[in-house]
């Protein structure tokens, strides 16, 4: 096909170049976070993986202007909190997301990279009747979302997504630069080593690192639930004082580490959140769904929820108020059979108005007292008058995934029965300075006992964390010069980190696909 030019974009073997002064440029160089900005020379939106090879070799082979502009990075969704796709370094960014198809291929399910999570509900689910155990915001990208190891609401029923994924095809740069088109599978782990490692980084060490994926393949993936017992409610912030506060953390901690895991038939596929909001709130939240289907699941639902209320005497009401990534969910205060996908679709992100920080951790047990402490400084104490969009996330894990063994896929945390997301939020076209200085307070305070991160037990050193999740990225774990024990590459990766690198050498020798976090060469490599 030859190339099709006008004043704003160019149609080529590579797909469409977007340039500068095309109406779409702005919205496809910024993220869904509207602190993260770009201005590359253009952008390409890439329908096919043949477009995607062509693409990538003519910016891999184009020189970079005489600016910062060096990168190449990939699009899928928008959603990386952190500037790791749009931002002032970067040259050329190549968004996948029309390449959203969703098809059965050989007894397997092919998703190709630009797809979203609403599309697998939507699709997915229409199309088979399965569904792939991850996020529940419709907008995420599954081409970030599958690599970091997402999960969702039917995790600890399911498994991570990771644990269903087959083969991956991705377009990767060699050390002459010259791109191929390779698939890789879970099938290559004795017969061909170097793919499996390319398949195997793919399951949990994070998008962006090693190639542009454009096509994955699910195998064996469940039944989705044909309807959930679905429930959303809160206790009031102004009846609040902090024995109940404390009181709500160690319950739910408690189930989670004690009933559920004493039980996991019983309550494995039980999954719930609590909305640990600023009291300039209404409410703390707390979020559960089980599938409908289960014997007894009615039950099951109301022991979690009777073990919830335990000896807190203030009653659970409607959550009217959106908070963090949620918007209101007013009339399930009480739990409703709802069909599946329905409740997934509750539970999308409010607006991409707000500029937002988020940061992360894993728990192996209950969070200790000091640790709520922290968030009881932070959540409640702050002086009259000052409101925070804010809210610290606790989401249960554990269950059918930390029956995976470890080193199975990339993800490194498969003993964590909790997950936490801090974040807070503010107005596009307001300075966020003091909003950073209190989520940043708020992380050193809470995980002080190990140097302000959420490390994972070592040497003469308990730990009930076990670091950090890669899908919730965080470029302040890099400010810890001399830290290498709890440095940002052992905290998401663990132990699995040098076998990365390897895979990183080994596929993306001239590390094309960089950013603050992404995987590094090895020692020697850089060396050279």
């Amino acid at each position: 096909m030859g190339a099709v030019s006008g004043a704003r974009s160019i149609t080529d073997k590579g797909g469409i170049k977007i340039m500068p002064e095309d109406r779409r440029f702005a919205s496809l160089s910024r993220g869904f976070n509207p602190r993260w900005t770009s201005h590359p020379q253009y952008v390409r939106l890439v329908r096919t993986s043949e477009e995607v090879v062509h693409a990538l070799q003519q910016a891999v082979d184009e020189p970079s202007p005489a600016d910062l502009r060096t990168r190449i990075t990939v699009r899928s969704g928008g959603h990386c909190y952190e500037d790791f796709v749009c931002a002032e370094d970067v040259r050329v960014i190549i968004d996948v997301s029309l390449m959203n198809n969703i098809y059965e291929d050989r007894g397997m399910i092919c998703v190709e990279a630009g797809a979203t999570n609403g599309d697998l509900r939507k699709r997915l689910f229409l199309l088979t009747g399965k569904a792939l155990p991850g996020g529940s915001c419709p907008s995420v990208g599954i081409g970030g979302h599958v690599p970091a190891g997402g999960f969702g609401l039917l995790s600890r029923q399911f498994g991570l997504t990771v644990d269903y994924l087959h083969a991956v095809e991705i377009a990767v740069v060699d050390k002459d630069g010259k791109v191929s088109l390779e698939t890789v599978s879970r099938d290559q782990k004795n017969s061909d080593p170097d793919r499996y490692g390319l398949w195997w980084a793919n399951t949990g060490g994070g998008g962006g690192n090693f190639g542009i994926v454009t096509k994955f393949w699910f195998k064996g993936l469940p039944d989705a639930p044909e309807r959930v017992l679905f429930v959303a409610s809160g206790w009031e912030w102004a009846d609040m004082r902090q024995e109940h506060f404390t009181q709500i953390i160690e319950n739910f901690g408690e189930f989670f580490a004690s009933g559920a895991a004493a039980d996991p038939e019983q309550y494995g596929p039980l999954f719930g959140i609590l909305l640990l909001t600023h009291r300039s709130k209404k409410k703390v939240g707390l979020i559960a769904q089980i599938d409908a289907g289960l014997p007894n699941a009615g039950q099951r639902m109301d022991a979690f929820r009777r073990a919830m209320r335990g000896d807190v005497p203030i009653g659970l009401a409607d959550l009217d108020e959106a908070y963090g990534e949620y918007a209101a969910l007013s009339g399930l205060a009480e739990p409703k059979p709802l069909p599946w996908d329905s409740a997934e679709k509750l539970l999308g992100p409010v607006d991409n108005l707000r500029c937002g920080k988020h940061k992360s951790a894993y728990m192996l047990d209950r969070m200790p007292g000091e640790q709520i402490e922290a968030l009881w400084r932070a959540l409640a104490l702050e002086k009259d008058g000052i409101e925070r969009d804010a809210v610290v996330q606790i989401d249960s894990y554990g269950a059918a995934i930390n029956t995976v063994p470890v080193e199975d896929t990339a993800v490194a945390q498969r003993s964590s029965i909790l997950k936490l997301q801090h974040q807070i939020y503010w107005p596009v076209d307001k300075d966020g300075t003091d909003h950073l200085r209190w989520i940043r307070k708020l992380y050193q305070d809470m995980y002080a006992a190990t140097g302000g991160v959420p490390a994972s037990p070592a040497p003469a050193r308990p730990s009930v964390t076990d670091g950090c999740y890669i899908g919730y990225p965080d470029v302040d774990l890099n400010d810890r010069p001399g830290e290498e024990i709890d440095r940002w590459s052992t905290l998401y990766y663990g132990s699995h980190y040098e076998a990365l690198q390897r895979v990183k050498d080994r596929w993306d020798p001239r590390d094309i696909f960089r950013h603050q976090q992404s995987i590094e060469l090895p020692p020697q490599r850089l060396a050279r």
